[in-house]
């Protein structure tokens, strides 16, 4: 195993220490392990919760700041935070206006973040959620009932960060958070298997010369496995598959996202065939953001996320964001 780690049993701690270095408008308990935006509780404005297991960096603490999530909760790898720390989350942004949890479909999440609305709604906090499942390769799978959430979580964050930056009320931000998860759909590729820490070798075999087609974000497998393709093959595969369950009917936000060992190189490449079979189906493309932002640790591949947005949602993502991952307009 060549990681540039110290020993598997600290890979989180060591992270979030180097996260709070790195990143002073950041308050990072590494112990309690929750990352809260310096500035918070901000007095009237709703405030976004998120997380999930670790090692889908920068998701989900990288997307902690003004215009996104208030507090972010990471699990060890590959494993739900615990209510604890989403309850502690909450109670240290909420603002008055409430809290709005951003839950990524996965069985442990689901469950976690329920046992923590209610913590947090017993402190007398106002809590809603939404339920990001917009991965259109599986309908179950080991970690879900019903689809799994991968890249649209991005857009639900940033989306619905940017109502809450404008003081929409809680009810508006979280049908905004819904409205982004209902029009946006996934798509991902391996090229190769990722390896955790504590087991030091790749989560699944995958022979040379040949890929994964529909992988999730935790190192499963994905739903067939052919040859090895081209860019283009490739791209044609991916974005038949999510306009086959999404039809279009306005323009897209697109997310050519790397699963975490993928060069941008690679991933620009693999952008201009995306946007070549959007051209080709007829499908206009309003914004485009390209790298590593929903990641599956050392896994190389990429996934594609469209979502198809008004001029609300498109006013809302042109929005001012400031985090360590995402930021423009500031």
């Amino acid at each position: 195993m060549r990681m540039l780690i110290n020993v598997p049993e600290t890979v989180v701690a060591d992270a979030l220490r180097g996260l709070a270095a790195a990143h002073p408008e950041l308050n990072v308990d590494v112990e309690k392990r929750v990352i809260v935006r310096r500035d918070a509780p901000v007095p009237g404005q709703v405030a976004l919760v998120s997380g999930g297991g670790s090692g889908h960096e920068p998701l989900h603490g990288g997307f902690v700041g003004p215009g996104m999530l208030a507090a972010a909760c990471p699990g060890e790898i590959f494993t739900s935070p615990v209510p604890d720390q989403m309850a502690r989350a909450a109670a240290a942004v909420d603002g008055g206006a409430g809290v709005l949890f951003i839950v990524k479909n996965y069985t442990g999440d689901v469950l976690n973040f329920d046992m923590a609305a209610e913590l947090a709604e017993d402190e007398g906090i106002q809590v809603a959620k939404v339920l990001v499942n917009d991965d259109v390769a599986v309908t179950d799978s080991l970690y879900t009932a019903g689809r799994r959430g991968t890249g649209a979580t991005l857009f639900v964050e940033k989306i619905a960060g940017a109502a809450a930056a404008e003081g929409q009320p809680l009810e508006r931000v979280e049908a905004v958070g819904r409205r982004v998860n209902d029009n946006s759909r996934s798509f991902g590729v391996a090229l190769s298997a990722c390896t955790t820490p504590a087991k030091g070798s790749p989560t699944f075999d995958l022979p040379d010369g040949e890929l994964e087609l529909g992988i999730g974000i935790h190192g499963e497998p994905g739903r067939e496995r052919r040859p090895m393709m081209t860019s283009g093959e490739i791209a044609d595969f991916a974005v038949d598959v999510i306009l086959e369950d999404l039809p279009p009917r306005a323009p897209v936000l697109v997310l050519v996202n790397g699963m975490g060992a993928t060069p941008l190189l690679e991933l620009y490449g693999f952008n201009a065939e995306v946007q070549r079979v959007l051209r080709e189906r007829g499908v206009a493309v309003a914004r485009t953001l390209v790298g590593n932002y929903v990641t599956s640790l050392d896994m190389a591949g990429a996934s594609v996320t469209l979502c198809q947005v008004d001029e609300e949602l498109l006013r809302l993502w042109d929005a001012p964001v400031k985090t360590p991952a995402l930021r423009w307009g500031m």
